[in-house]
């Protein structure tokens, strides 16, 4: 059975463990690089992006983060899980852990007292899901191999490309878990390839 982390540095760590429960999936909160080792796939938790990067670097899990990266695993970022996975960041020279295809633009609906809720036709998805969006990040540019999985207000708020799954909005403050699930189910097809 697959066992997926959620990266517990910052942010809503709590609600994607037990979405991942109620998908029937083991799920561990990372606290520390070594247990990177021990999952098959990773979420990165919306949050605070400059906070949660001050924490990777604090605890040195950048290299390990990388490396997750490299050797195939599945990670998938939620708002602020977003921003870190970007190769590009508007106004930023720097990308975080920089492993998706895609640039990013932070805080582009607004301050905190902006959120809002809607519902979003998610390819492969949901015809139609409920998005909860907190001072959330949009995918301004993607590469060519990036899949655009879901858009609002003409803004692309979700992609996929390869291992890699990033939306702007939190998935996990809501009861429906079919993105957790998609997400599940990548994590489980990239063991089957890596265990042949």
């Amino acid at each position: 059975m697959i066992k997926i982390g959620v990266l517990a540095l910052q942010g809503a760590v709590r609600e994607h463990i037990s979405s991942l429960e109620s998908c029937g999936v083991e799920a561990i909160a990372i606290k520390r690089k070594e247990q990177l080792t021990e999952v098959d796939g990773l979420i990165l938790p919306g949050g605070e992006s400059t906070a949660i990067r001050r924490l990777i670097d604090k605890y040195d899990f950048m290299d390990a983060l990388k490396e997750f990266a490299r050797v195939g695993k599945p990670m998938y970022g939620t708002c602020a899980g977003l921003i870190l996975l970007a190769k590009e960041l508007v106004g930023n020279n720097e990308p975080h852990i920089g492993v998706m295809d895609i640039k990013v633009e932070r805080n582009s609906f607004g301050r905190q007292v902006d959120s809002f809720e809607a519902d979003l036709a998610i390819k492969d998805i949901a015809e139609s899901f409920p998005a909860v969006f907190i001072r959330a990040p949009h995918i301004v540019e993607v590469g060519e191999n990036v899949e655009i999985l879901a858009i609002h207000n003409d803004r692309i708020v979700a992609a996929r490309e390869g291992q890699f799954l990033g939306c702007s909005f939190h998935p996990e403050l809501t009861d429906n878990h079919r993105l957790t699930a998609y997400f599940t189910q990548m994590v489980e097809e990239a063991n089957k390839k890596r265990l042949v």
